[in-house]
């Protein structure tokens, strides 16, 4: 299985409401003959782009090769939601690695939602960004979690940026009749995925790096000084940051053991009426429910309803991938079950056992930061920089996240698929009943 080609044609992007409403920069050169860096970086995503602009900032000659477009892969086709913290909530962060490391854990997720911010705001195109993520509760049985959860936030961690919404309210918010309580969350938000990746393309070109397309590596070597092979060019660099996400194809065996790819579907509609749009998302802001095959969406500028949803039961996408996402969009807006779907596409992204990212050493100066979990906009974006200062030599973040939970996937790659399959079809059917 190619996770790079099962799906997707190189040099494309997906055929998305993102890429038909974003200007993409370049095209960049395919990387060719023999290149020397200080730094080669591998992907051409947040994580990458973001670890390119922070070491040019830095003075550094950096090399970023990408298999295919710029943000082709999941950093161009997510749902666009930028949250705080990590992918777990405190309360469970605080019972795995205790209070101490759980607030450390809270500042940094903070810091990377600044730092989206900070990015938008020194590219010029702010992309869309709306304040305001809704976690909604699709059991009644979890009100009291949430409840919990946003006073625990205010006392413990003084963040009043959030607050519960009881049944009248998250039906209000959302205009669905299929949650029954939940959360508002003022300091996350939602913005244009594509063009944010192509927002941090721009800065780390105009900071000096020097970006490649359709650069596929084919063999890393770590044992010594890196050299990374392409079939066109061979870079040597002194340092080697591997930022592939979902989308590593297990070219690292390592990463591979501890970072599943999975896929993710989206759909869009064609524009509604501005009554139909104002009852279903009146403050615009982005969705997140409860199911473990978590449905996403939010409102786009010209009035379309970006839906994310649909289990997958292995790496090639459904025929249909419009009826995957009609299915669970209809579930939760009946009157959109018959609306026109313009865009519909599928991604992939990468988790973890822990649903924690995965940092780790492929050798003294190579290093693989990924498993972002579907918190990916904010923490890869963070990834970036904080790769960046490990290569000077500043490694405590860095060395934070390497420590901590990082089980492997049992089964290795070749039981994956039908590992995957009876996960999801188990978790499928939870939600259902």
């Amino acid at each position: 299985m190619d996770i790079l080609t099962i799906n997707d044609r190189p040099g494309e992007h997906a055929p998305s409401w993102y890429a038909a409403t974003a200007e993409a920069p370049g095209p960049y050169p395919v990387a060719t003959g023999a290149v020397k860096a200080d730094v080669c970086v591998v992907g051409g995503g947040y994580a990458g782009l973001s670890t390119a602009l922070h070491l040019a900032r830095r003075g550094l000659d950096v090399v970023l090769l990408e298999a295919s477009r710029i943000g082709s892969g999941a950093s161009g086709r997510n749902g666009g939601q930028v949250s705080m913290g990590q992918r777990l909530e405190q309360g469970d962060l605080e019972e795995q690695l205790g209070p101490d490391q759980a607030r450390v854990l809270w500042d940094m997720g903070a810091q990377a939602v600044d730092l989206v911010k900070t990015l938008l705001r020194e590219s010029g195109d702010e992309c869309d960004w709306r304040d305001g993520v809704i976690h909604a509760n699709h059991r009644a049985r979890f009100s009291d979690e949430s409840k919990a959860h946003v006073a625990h936030m205010q006392a413990v961690y003084g963040y009043d940026k959030i607050r519960y919404l009881d049944r009248d309210a998250v039906r209000f918010e959302t205009g669905s009749e299929d949650y029954h309580s939940g959360t508002l969350d003022m300091g996350s938000g939602h913005l244009h995925p594509l063009r944010y990746a192509f927002a941090i393309a721009r800065l780390a070109e105009g900071a000096g790096a020097r970006l490649h397309e359709m650069s596929r590596v084919t063999r890393i070597e770590t044992t010594g000084k890196p050299r990374i092979h392409t079939d066109k060019a061979v870079i040597e660099a002194d340092h080697l940051v591997m930022a592939l996400n979902g989308y590593h194809n297990n070219i690292t065996p390592d990463v591979a053991r501890h970072v599943m790819p999975i896929n993710n579907f989206i759909a869009v509609t064609e524009p509604l009426p501005e009554p139909l749009a104002a009852k279903l998302t009146p403050n615009r802001h982005a969705v997140a429910d409860s199911r473990f095959v978590i449905n996403y969406f939010r409102m786009s500028p010209d009035n379309r309803m970006i839906f994310g949803g649909g289990e997958s039961y292995g790496y090639k996408f459904p025929s249909d991938l419009r009826a995957k996402v009609r299915g669970p969009m209809s579930g939760v807006y009946p009157e959109l079950k018959n609306i026109t779907l313009d865009y519909a596409w599928g991604g992939t992204l990468g988790i973890t056992m822990s649903r924690l990212p995965h940092f780790t050493r492929l050798g003294p100066a190579a290093m693989s930061i990924s498993g972002f979990s579907g918190q990916g906009v904010a923490l890869a974006t963070l990834a970036g920089q904080i790769a960046a200062e490990t290569v000077e030599g500043q490694a405590a973040r860095f060395d934070l996240f390497r420590s901590l939970p990082a089980p492997r996937f049992p089964g290795g790659p070749r039981l994956r698929t039908p590992l995957l399959a009876a996960a999801m079809t188990w978790y499928a059917l939870r939600d259902k009943f």
